[in-house]
């Protein structure tokens, strides 16, 4: 699937989060908020950045933004190695990767290469990976939509750790 492009309206989805509450793009007609896709639940750099994303949610919040983090893991793997606590955001589970597949979010076995430092900045922290799920070399996007439900920032990661930076979302917020 091509990717998505910046100034189109987002692809309808109806999808629910770990907890059984269910998002559609519609739920956040009149807000900004990021759908952030990742890789499999125990991926250490992927849970390097949802801690960082925690870290700095509250700002986030404050400024208007509202958050949904998507898995390409099963509701059961994302409660042991994500979620095992309680997160500010919601957190899809999409073990058959639809929204991956809606959204061309793709694998790519040198991006996975390339993500080496931040896995290893990742375990160097404590976070290491666990049980492996889907495909290993899925490679994360953010997507930044505006209050009119359109998509102002499509960012496909350039490796298994690259996810777009906090200063170009504080921008979009400003």
């Amino acid at each position: 699937m091509a990717n998505i492009i910046e100034r189109q309206p987002i692809p309808g989805f109806s999808v629910k989060d770990i907890k059984g509450e269910v998002h559609t793009p519609e739920k956040y007609l009149g807000q900004k908020w990021m759908l952030s896709f990742f890789r499999y639940a125990s991926c250490p750099a992927c849970n390097l950045r949802i801690h960082e994303l925690t870290k700095v949610y509250d700002e986030l919040q404050e400024k208007g933004l509202a958050i949904l983090a998507v898995f390409e893991s099963p509701k059961e793997s994302i409660m042991k190695y994500v979620a095992a606590g309680e997160l500010p955001f919601s957190i899809i589970p999409d073990p058959d990767r639809n929204l991956y597949k809606q959204f061309g979010v793709e694998a790519s076995w040198i991006k996975y290469v390339l993500g080496a430092p931040t896995v290893m900045k990742a375990i160097l922290k404590g976070i290491f990976p666990g049980k492996m799920e889907g495909d290993w070399a899925m490679v994360p996007a953010d997507f930044l939509i505006d209050e009119h439900g359109s998509i102002h920032t499509a960012y496909y990661g350039k490796n298994i750790g690259d996810h777009l930076d906090f200063q170009h979302i504080l921008s979009f917020l400003n």
